[in-house]
This record gives C-alpha cells, structure tokens and sequence, in this order.
C-alpha cells in the first residue's frame, strides 16, 4: 500500500479541487491585476480563458459553473435595481427611457444593414444578430459600488436605460423564438406583451408588500437573506415562464425591495457581499471559459463577424449615449459613464446566440452558425474590457469631483459624532440602524455605544451585561460595514454618564430609547431624557420604533414655529433628509407659513435629491391635527425645544401628554436640536437646583389669570 497516491489528471473533475481552483482565482486575481492596473473583471475572464477547454483545459465548464453563472448574473441585476436611487431614476425616468430607446434602435438599425451587405445573412438572421447589439449587461456595475457613486444621475439613467434596451431586445429574441417553434401565429405578439404586463402587475404588487410584512415578523439576518434569494429567484423563474428572460425578473425585484433594503442596512452588506465573493466571480470566469481564440483565429469567417459585431455594439451605444448627453446637456464625464456601463455584451446577448444556434432551419443549417458563436464570444470579451476601463477611469474621477468640495466643506464643519447609549435590550436593535440611516456615510469613526453603570449599583453581573449589549451593538454595525467604537464607564448617575462621556468624545449627537412608564406618577420622557436635556446642549433624538426602520413608508415631521432661528435647524433637516433618501421614503414637513419658506430653500438647495413634500401646521398647540396625517406604517418626528430656546412655547408643556394620548401605536421620534452656547438651567430661589418643569410663580399666574376672567363672565 502507497502511502501517497496522486496521479494528476486533467481537466480536473473533482468538486472539492474545482472550487478550490475556482476560489484561488478569484482571490489573486484582482491582486494580480491591481498592480497592472487592469479591472478586476477583466481578469476573471482572461482567468476563465486560461483555465478552460480551450485554453489550458485545467476545467471543465461544467454544471457548477452553469448554476452559479445563471446566480451571477442574475445578481447583477438584482443589486442594480437594489442599488437604483428611485428618487433620481423617477425625476430623470424620462431620460433613462431616452438612453434606452436610443441604444436599442441606433445598434440594430445600424446592425441589419451591416448583416445584410457585409456579411451576406438572412433578414431574419439579420434582426437577431442586430438585437444582440443592442443589449447589454451591467457587468462593470461592481466598479460603481466600489467607488460610492451608484446614486449619480448618470448611473440611474443608465441602469434604467438597461431595464428598456433589455426588454425590447429580448422581445425580439422571443418573437424570432416562437417563430421557429410554430406559436407566431394569431395573436402571440399581443399575448406575450399581455403576459409580460400582468406579471410585472402581479410582482409591483406583491412583492413590497410580502416582503414589509416578513421583515416586520423576523429580523434573523440568515432568514432576510435566503427571503430575499428566494424572491429573486421567483421573480426570475416567473419571466422564463411566460417566455422572457429571467435577468427582467431579478432586475424587477430589485427595484421593488428598493425601499425595503436601504443602502447601509446590515441585509445590503450581505448581499453585496456573497454576491462580489462568490457568484458574479464565478458567472465571469464561466464568460472567460467559452471563449474559444483557435476557432476565431482558424479556418472560416469567425474573425470577420466577430470584428463587425464589435464595431457596431460599441460605435452604436457610444451614439446613443452622445445623443443623450446632447439632448439633455449633461457633462462629458457622464457621457463616459453612460457609455461605460451600457457597451458590455454579456447576458442577453448570451442568451440571444444560444437560442439561435439552437434553431435549425428546413435545409438543415442553423440559424446563427460557429462563425457567429465565436464571434458573439470574442464580443464579450472586447466589450467588457472597454466598459471595465472606460467605468473604471470615469467612476474614479467622479468620484475625485465629488469628494474635492466635499472635503473643503467638512473641514469648516465640526466632525460627526453620535453617541448611542445602551442600557434596554428591547431597543439596542433599533437605536443602532436609527444612527446607520442618519449618520454622514463619508465620515468614519463616528458612531459611538455607551454602556453606563451606577456606582451604587455596580455589580460583575451588571459590568457583564453591558458588555454583552455592546457587542451586540458592534456586530450590527460590523454587519453593515461600519465601525463603532464601545465605551463602558462608571458614574454617579445614567444622565451624568451620557454628559461626562458627550463632552470628553466631542459629541454632536445623541440618540435615546424613549423611557417606559411603569407607574402612574411617572412622566412621559423619564427622569433620565430630563436631566439629559439640562446637561447636554447637542441635538438628542428619543426614539421609539414599533417596526422595524426599513419597513416604514412615510416620515411625517412636525415643526414649530421659529424653528429655523435654532442653531441645529439645518442639522436635523439633514439627518431626517438623509433618512428618507436612504429608505426610500417621503419625508412630509408641517409648519407654519415662515418656516414652510425656510424649509423649502433649505430642502430644495442641499436635498433636492429627497422626496419631500410641505403641509400648513398653524395651530402648534393642537397635534390631534395630525392623527388623520400619521398612520400605523409612518414615522412620526416632532421637533421640540429646550425651554429658554427661541422656538420653546409653552404650548410644548402638553407635547408628553398629547404624544401619550394620541400616538401610542406610532413609531415616534422627539428632536431637541441643538442650542449655541452651554446649557442654561433655570435657577430661582424656590428652585436652586434648576429643575425643569414650569415655575411656581408661572403657575399661580395663569391661576389668577382663569380666575379673573371666570369673574368677568
């Protein structure tokens, strides 16, 4: 018996070496091609050429790459709907219809008369070769996360122009389809524009609304995950059902779980994730292992379809994103990026050739031959390393023009920092992706968990069971690609902990749970936001959620009068501002008519980007006003003040007992912004501690006020 029997034999058929090979590939790589200043994507494919069939025959193209190929793509097209600012695509939609309109007609137009002279096909062959022009696939979308401009107009326009040009060009594809399986006649166009618009009905309203009522019931991160997996899938198998493609389908569910799945939750970390790690690497280097350079570079005409396939997909889209940038005037930069992410040929075009090297014709020949085969391959290849560097060098210095004033305005601002602190475990969930939505995404280091224990409760069990929530805290961020920093400290008081810690870290702001009642002499804040509020002069949100954040539909924030005189006006607009563009969601303001004026320039200025929308509140001193405004699934934000602030009215006295009367099912967010200076505390003779809460002499004469008008009656 050998101790060592090993005998290599290829190509390799084991799976445990496949995925091995498969996972060195994917991990060196980009750290091969980093340092030749070659697209990552690019080597994923070379690296499928190199290691496939007609390469050095290492694998074979198997099963595996079949199914986590289909994954893959799939995935791009999902995260692309996922990632798509709906805000921008609704205010820019017309231009990405225009995008897309132009890069279907303007590459197949040019395409049919290409394929009829110069390579001498068929008018139907014609038509479909063409349509393989104008489809494309955002393969370079990853160069776009990875540089943060995803939400750049010229990104949604683009993504939104791939959704039409997708469509039309696998329209044709099952036209072309049907017709060689007999089903052209009668009313089969009709029937599947018909199917095609049902479905996308059925899915608009069922998905969003299956998937709000599932994230409400479990917040498990592994459940929300295969959840969402299943969906896509779903969406994918439904459109090959009725005779389309599946990337429509996973592209639809992307934009519907749009809202559901903000930009920094724990769920798109994940996502993003095991979608760059595992799948999309594997889908490329399958693309890499069908490229075959000996039959292009051989016997027949492989090299010449090839090379007028390459010529008209990339002078036809380069065309339609020149006419779009003509049209609307938009910069040179753009132009470049529209054209990067729009030329690459990869799924739809995959899909277009497979289907038609499938179809035999009546004198026995097929209806695209090896020589388009091989050349729709050698397409690919050409056009993803030209969108992988076009994207690459325009989404850099997007990124660069971005950052530059950035960079300038942060320097005269006051860095970022918020600190939660955590005591209740009920809420540790909820206050920590509360400070992700709020928090300024280009800043780091800014969030900050606090546990505080009582010197005259202090206990191992008590140290320990901080130490528990502040990891609990540290792994939701962590989940969602954030760092936090954990601070434990001993003090006299809960209150005093959260002040001595604000001001020896530089805070800016702080977020709260709102206090539970348990007796029915307790007050509506706590003893605790109370004594916060007199020490702290920095903008501290209580917060109660009753689901969870990224299910909620609407934020519904009421101001009042004078508000826009505190020095925190603008900081807390942002934060709310900031909140609504990352669910999703409208953000709805009611105020009176002078601060209205001063919220709209404030909003239509810096935020334009966010849905808003401006409601007249005249009566401050009423919020029963707004009970037929808030629903179950909104967030309700009241903007309150210190007492001694400009905005601070008296009518705020009864805010605690109208916010307990009338809004207890609401999830619930009360603001106090922040104030220049130090805190001031009322001090008197009767009061020398400054307690809050109104001032006997106060009191005594609103009572002779009632009393002398009682008289008058």
């Amino acid at each position: 018996m050998e101790w060592l029997d090993f005998s290599l034999k290829l190509p390799v058929t084991d799976p445990t070496w496949i995925f091995l090979l498969v996972l060195l590939i994917i991990l060196f790589a980009p750290i091969l091609l980093t340092k030749l200043r070659i697209p990552h994507i690019i080597g994923m494919i070379l690296a499928g050429l190199a290691i496939g069939e007609h390469g050095f025959n290492i694998l074979v193209r198997d099963s595996s790459f079949e199914l986590f190929g289909k994954v893959g793509v799939y995935y791009i097209m999902f995260l692309a709907g996922l990632e798509m600012n709906m805000a921008d695509f609704k205010k820019n939609r017309g231009k990405a219809v225009a995008l897309g309109l132009l890069a279907f007609i303007i590459p197949i137009s040019i395409g049919m008369v290409t394929n009829v002279l110069l390579l001498k096909y068929s008018l139907i062959t014609s038509i479909l070769l063409a349509s393989m022009y104008a489809s494309h696939t955002l393969v370079a979308y990853p160069i776009v996360i990875r540089y943060g401009i995803s939400r750049q107009r010229s990104v949604s326009i683009a993504v939104g122009g791939t959704a039409v040009t997708d469509t039309l060009t696998l329209l044709v594809l099952a036209v072309i389809s049907g017709v060689f399986k007999g089903e052209s006649g009668g009313l089969f166009w009709l029937w599947l524009i018909v199917r095609f618009i049902v479905l996308g009905i059925v899915l608009t309203y069922a998905i969003p609304r299956i998937g709000r009522w599932f994230f409400r019931r479990y917040d498990d991160g592994v459940m929300q995950y295969i959840f969402v997996l299943a969906l896509v899938f779903l969406g994918a198998g439904l459109m090959e059902l009725i005779g389309m493609e599946g990337i429509l389908g996973a592209f639809l569910v992307g934009l519907l779980l749009n809202r559901l799945i903000p930009h920094v939750s724990p769920l798109m970390s994940h996502l993003e994730f095991v979608g760059n790690a595992l799948f999309i690497p594997y889908f490329l280097i399958g693309v890499g292992m069908l490229i075959d350079v000996h039959a292009i570079f051989g016997e027949g005409d492989a090299l010449k379809v090839a090379g007028v396939m390459i010529v008209v997909a990339l002078v036809g889209k380069w065309i339609a994103s020149w006419l779009t940038q003509k049209i609307y005037r938009m910069s040179v930069l753009e132009r470049e990026l529209m054209f990067g992410l729009s030329n690459a040929q990869a799924a739809a075009t995959l899909a277009a050739v497979l289907v038609g090297y499938q179809i035999i014709l009546p004198d026995g020949s097929r209806l695209l031959n090896e020589d388009v085969l091989n050349g729709t391959v050698l397409l690919i290849l050409v056009t993803c390393i030209v969108s992988s560097f076009t994207t690459e060098r325009a989404a850099r210095r997007m990124a660069m023009d971005e950052a530059a004033p950035e960079e300038e305005e942060d320097r005269r601002q006051t860095p970022e920092k918020i600190l939660i602190p955590i005591a209740n475990p009920a809420t540790i969930d909820y206050l920590m992706n509360l400070a992700l939505v709020i928090r300024d995404p280009k800043q780091k280091d800014n969030l900050v968990a606090l546990n505080v224990i009582n010197d005259h409760t202090s206990s191992d069990r008590l140290e320990q069971q901080g130490k528990r929530h502040l990891e609990r805290a540290a792994k939701i961020t962590a989940s969602a690609g954030v760092q936090l920093s954990c601070i434990s400290r001993y003090d006299l008081n809960i209150a005093a902990g959260i002040t001595h810690t604000a001001r020896e870290n530089n805070v800016t702001d702080v977020i709260i749970g709102l206090h539970y009642k348990v007796n029915i002499v307790d007050s509506f804040f706590g003893m605790l936001t109370e004594n916060l509020l007199k020490g702290l002069h920095r903008e501290v949100m209580v917060a109660r959620f009753l689901m969870p954040i990224n299910t909620l539909r609407r934020i519904i924030v009421a101001v009042p009068p004078k508000a826009e005189y505190e020095a925190g006006f603008g900081k807390w607009v942002e934060h709310f501002c900031r909140m609504g563009g990352t669910l999703g969601c409208r953000v709805h303001f009611f105020a009176n008519e002078q601060t209205t004026r001063y919220l709209q320039a404030l909003v239509g200025k810096k935020y334009g980007g966010t849905l808003t929308e401006f409601s007249r509140l005249d009566d401050w001193g009423d919020l029963l006003l707004l009970t037929g405004q808030v629903n179950y699934d909104h967030l309700l934000v009241v903007v309150s003040a210190r007492r001694g602030s400009i905005s601070y009215d008296s009518s705020l006295e009864k805010l605690p007992g109208q916010l307990g009367k009338y809004f207890t099912n609401n999830s619930l967010i009360v603001v106090y912004p922040d104030q220049l200076g130090d805190p001031q505390e009322v001090i008197s003779f009767s009061n020398p501690q400054g307690i809050g809460g109104s001032q006997p002499y106060e009191k005594v004469g609103r009572w002779f006020y009632k009393w002398f008008k009682s008289n008058d009656k």
